[in-house]
């Protein structure tokens, strides 16, 4: 492996710092722990020196917003950027960009619809430059259509996907994925539905799924991801691609069902604006319910001798390490672009640039575990 530079954006936050703990692990390599604040990218740096980094780990102040960004970025001429920095709800393609000017490799964890499947803007000039730029490197799209493809071949024809994620209340969360949520509560979006795109409404129709006895019973909601426009160019064959999510606890649930009405109907334009407010009251539950999430892919179609055949994939996360999950795309794919084993260049969402096994390597050391059933006829 030759020695690599990585720098993360957003490098203490709650997935940067657990992207930085998995890597700092890995000898002969160098990582940079980047944010606005010095004084904890300075403690996150001793912590994993503490704990026994065996990567060179050092800190640098930068903002993705500012004028002289790409020019600092330039000054530190990292191999690998992975961008954890969100909200990307509304961000512009500056950190890509600013990459291709370094000639670094990029990875990010955005779930935004529009800056996940839009990233392919960028492709030509990542040919140009060799390097590889990757948008949604996480549980969506990354994850999900790892495990999409996983099962593809049971499959003469696929369907139907349906995919949920249901994270415990006491599991770590950012603002700014609050925020992110925030941003599209109430508003309409486009999802493919029986063969057709219908009109759907973020944080709306609510139902109860299974996620098995570890998990229960969890409320979900519709969520506005990349995979419900990305999945039926994808998978030429799928009728319906549903995504859905929910919070732990029903009062913090249907509180955001409600403010998804009050949204439709007109009378609050963007509760992204009450982020701060909001997250902060969130808070005061976050002793109540418990550490343990999950995620669901429901696969249904026919199998080669054209009998229907559905697949449930169902993801268990105890412990508090639900976090992990949305890291382990981000941290398979650095991995693999230090060691040489991606040859792909250019700028793409997130799709078949990992496989299950490559997942399992990783989730498992973490204690994330996940079970499959099919069921035939």
């Amino acid at each position: 492996m030759k020695k690599s530079k990585v720098l993360i954006l957003g490098g203490y936050g709650n997935f940067g710092k657990r992207i930085a703990e998995n890597l700092s692990l890995i000898e002969n390599i160098e990582i940079i722990i980047s944010g606005r604040n010095e004084k904890k990218a300075n403690a996150l740096c001793n912590e994993l020196i503490l704990n026994g980094a065996s990567a060179d780990v050092k800190s640098a102040i930068l903002d993705i917003h500012h004028s002289d960004f790409s020019h600092r970025l330039n000054a530190l001429s990292p191999n690998i950027v992975i961008h954890t920095g969100g909200p990307f709800q509304g961000q512009d393609y500056r950190v890509p960009e600013a990459c291709l000017s370094v000639g670094s490799h990029y990875i990010d964890l955005a779930d935004d619809r529009r800056f996940v499947c839009d990233i392919t803007e960028l492709n030509d000039q990542a040919k140009d430059k060799k390097v590889l730029l990757v948008s949604g490197a996480s549980s969506v799209p990354g994850l999900s259509s790892a495990v999409v493809d996983h099962f593809m071949a049971r499959f003469s024809k696929l369907d139907e996907i349906d995919m949920a994620i249901a994270p415990g209340n006491k599991a770590e969360r950012g603002e700014a994925t609050v925020k992110g949520i925030l941003s599209y509560t109430g508003h309409s979006f486009q999802a493919f539905k029986k063969g057709r795109w219908i009109e759907q409404y973020g944080w709306m129709s609510p139902r109860k799924l299974w996620f098995g006895k570890a998990i229960g019973n969890r409320w979900l909601a519709n969520l506005n991801v990349p995979d419900l426009e990305l999945f039926p160019k994808r998978y030429t064959s799928v009728n319906t691609v549903n995504f859905q999510a929910g919070l732990e606890l029903p009062i913090l649930h249907f509180g955001m069902v409600l403010m998804a009405f009050l949204t439709k109907k007109g009378l609050v334009k963007n509760w992204s604006k009450f982020t701060a407010p909001i997250f902060h009251s969130s808070e005061v539950f976050k002793y109540l319910g418990t550490s343990t999430g999950g995620m669901q892919v429901n696969l249904s179609g026919y199998d080669v001798n054209n009998t229907p055949i559905s697949v449930k994939w169902n993801l268990c996360a105890e412990d508090g390490v639900g976090p992990f999950i949305p890291t382990i795309s981000a941290i398979i794919l650095a991995k693999k672009l230090m060691m040489g084993s991606i040859n792909e260049t250019g700028a793409m969402p997130c799709l078949g640039l990992f496989t299950m096994d490559e997942f399992d390597e990783e989730a498992t050391r973490l204690g994330i575990y996940h079970q499959t059933e099919v069921i035939n006829g």
